[in-house]
């Protein structure tokens, strides 16, 4: 196999998809957002663990890739929904495969792994 050059590996499609999907947590909300359109607070209900600022990062960083879609209702107090775009929503049947992947892989996974992994 020819190895790949820089410019190449820019081009590919599979840098452009791990590019958006390589952050912690950017495959839930995804996920998560494919179900229905929540307001922040929703979504980071679903999340113990993420602090305010990092889910705020998370979400700007996919509705830059154009992946989500942030909308503003100008009232009071100001109401904020996060929702799919339709590129966003395209990623759907893959996010269930490799979840699917996921189920099946833990099969296959030495007690000892899957213990030391969380």
């Amino acid at each position: 196999m020819m190895p790949y050059t820089n410019e190449m590996l820019e081009e590919c499609g599979f840098t452009s998809a791990q590019k958006i999907l390589s952050g912690k947590w950017s495959m839930l909300i995804i996920l998560f957002l494919s179900e229905k359109t929540m307001r922040f607070n929703e979504i980071q209900r679903l999340f113990p663990d993420i602090t305010h600022a990092t889910l705020t990062k998370q979400l700007r960083i996919l509705e830059e890739y154009g992946i989500i879609e942030r909308t503003v209702y100008s009232q009071i107090p100001p109401k904020v929904e996060y929702a799919l775009s339709d590129i966003g929503m395209q990623l759907k049947p893959i996010l269930d495969a490799v979840m699917l992947w996921g189920e099946e892989y833990k099969k296959h996974q030495p007690r000892s792994a899957s213990a030391s992994t969380r």
